[in-house]
């Protein structure tokens, strides 16, 4: 049986990815993209460490598509305007991409 929350999936970049330097040398680069294969239109936090962090700032930029592999993680955020909704926040660490 595979783990459960591993997930493969193409994504469109929808914004410019933000680097951020963490000690002197971790680079944790991060962005919003759109699962392509969901019918509705999903939003996912991607989250890249390391080398593959510096190879997605050199080689990819907003509106590529891009197939990914990573472990998911949701949280619930509780939304102060509605007080009993809970937003949930999709974010992926990726650890293998693939150019499309």
């Amino acid at each position: 049986m595979g783990d459960i929350n591993y997930v493969g999936s193409v994504v469109k970049i929808l914004e410019k990815p933000v680097q951020t330097v963490i000690t002197d040398k971790i680079i944790r680069t991060s962005f919003r993209a759109q699962l392509v294969q969901v019918r509705k239109i999903q939003i996912a936090y991607l989250v890249f460490w390391g080398n593959l962090a510096r190879d997605i700032i050199n080689n990819y930029q907003v509106n590529d598509y891009i197939m990914i592999e990573g472990y998911l993680s949701v949280s619930n955020k509780t939304n102060n305007k509605l007080p009993k909704r809970q937003l949930k926040k999709a974010q992926i660490t990726v650890l293998k991409v693939y150019s499309i």
